[in-house]
C-alpha cells in the first residue's frame, strides 16, 4: 500500500526554504520517517511579487501568508511553515497555529560593507529598511540617519549595497544563522539598543483545524518555550491592533516559571516613543501582553497611533 506524501507549504526565498527543510528533518527524525514522505510546495506570495513598493502600501502582513493560507484551506498542502514575525495575530477560519520550532537568536543584525556598528555611521548615512519597525527605531536613536526602502532577500540586499543604494541595513540574525550566513553581519545589535519585532527568531507551523493526524504528528516537534513565549508576545501585538502600519516591538524571556514581556511602540518618523516591562507567572503570558499593551496605551495618550 502506497504511504501518504506530506505537502510542506512554503515560500520560496532560500530563508523559507531554509525554515521548511527545518521542519521536515525535525519531522523525520521525530517519526522515523524517510525524506520521499514529503513534499515542499513553493507558494508564491503577493509579497513576494511586489518588490518596488513598501509592505504598508499594498497591505501589511497577510501579503505573506494569503495564498499558502488559500492552500492549505482547499487541501492543495497539509502544513504550512511561516516566519512568526510575517504572521497576522488572527488566522483564517478553519486554520490553526499551535507548533513552534525552538527559537532562534532574537537580535536584528548590522550589515554593512563600510561601518562596523549604528554608531559608526557618519552623519547623513543612507539605511536601507523596509520594516516600519527598524525605521521608526533607527531615526528615534539617530534623527540624523537617512532611511531609504529597501527590500529584497539577503543576495539582494547585498547587491544594493554594493551598489551604494544604502550604506548600511539591518537582517534577522536568526535568518542568517539558518542560513549559514552569520558572518555578513557586522554586528548583532543587543535588545537593550533596538528591541526586536514581536516573535522574530520563531517558525510557525499552520495546518488545518480538522487535521487530527497532523496535529499529532507536529505535537512531537512543538517548542512550549517558544509557545509561551510567543503567546505573550502576540496578545501584546493583538491588544495594540498590530499591523505592517504600526511600528512595535516586543520580546518576552523566560525564567523558570516567571515571564518578562517587554514592549515599545513609535511613531513612524521616530520622534517619539513608548516603552515599558512586566513580569508575573507564565502562563498568564497574554494576559500580561494585554496589559502591558494597556499600559503603553496609557503613558502614551491614548492617540498615539
Amino acid at each position: 500500500m502506497t504511504q501518504p506524501t506530506f505537502k510542506i507549504g512554503t515560500r520560496g526565498s532560500p530563508l523559507a526554504l531554509a525554515q521548511a527543510y527545518e521542519t521536515r528533518t525535525r519531522l523525520m527524525a521525530a517519526h522515523d520517517l524517510p525524506e520521499n514522505r514529503f513534499e515542499v510546495v513553493v507558494i508564491k506570495t503577493t509579497g513576494d511579487r511586489i518588490q518596488d513598493r513598501p509592505l504598508g502600501e499594498i497591505g501589511g502582513k497577510g501579503l505573506f501568508t494569503k495564498e499558502i493560507e488559500e492552500a492549505l484551506l482547499d487541501g492543495s498542502i497539509d502544513l504550512a511553515v511561516h516566519s512568526m514575525k510575517d504572521m497576522p495575530v488572527e488566522q483564517p477560519a478553519g486554520l490553526v497555529l499551535d507548533c513552534y520550532l525552538p527559537r532562534e537568536d532574537v537580535r536584528d543584525a548590522f550589515v554593512s560593507l563600510k561601518y562596523k556598528s549604528i554608531a559608526d555611521l557618519p552623519k547623513g548615512a543612507k539605511l536601507g529598511s523596509s520594516s516600519l519597525r527598524r525605521r521608526a527605531q533607527i531615526l528615534h536613536m539617530r534623527p540624523d540617519i537617512n532611511v531609504v526602502e529597501f527590500r529584497g532577500n539577503v543576495q539582494t540586499r547585498l547587491r544594493k549595497l554594493d551598489e551604494g543604494v544604502a550604506d548600511a541595513t539591518f537582517l534577522a540574525m536568526a535568518g542568517l544563522n539558518r542560513l549559514g550566513n552569520a558572518h555578513i553581519a557586522q554586528s548583532a545589535v543587543d535588545v537593550d539598543e533596538i528591541l526586536p519585532a514581536v516573535a522574530q527568531g520563531a517558525i510557525g507551523i499552520e495546518r488545518h483545524a480538522d487535521n487530527a493526524d497532523i496535529h499529532a504528528m507536529l505535537s512531537a516537534i512543538a517548542d512550549k518555550d517558544t509557545a509561551t513565549r510567543l503567546a505573550a508576545e502576540r496578545a501584546f501585538l493583538q491588544a495594540l491592533d498590530g499591523s505592517c502600519q504600526t511600528p512595535i516591538a516586543g520580546l518576552a524571556t523566560l525564567d523558570g516559571d516567571q515571564l518578562t514581556l517587554r514592549g515599545q511602540i513609535l511613531r513612524t518618523d521616530g520622534s517619539d516613543q513608548v516603552s515599558g516591562e512586566i513580569t508575573g507567572a507564565a502562563p498568564d503570558g497574554p494576559a500580561l501582553g494585554c496589559k502591558l499593551a494597556a499600559d503603553l496605551l496609557e503613558k502614551s495618550g491614548g492617540d498615539f497611533f
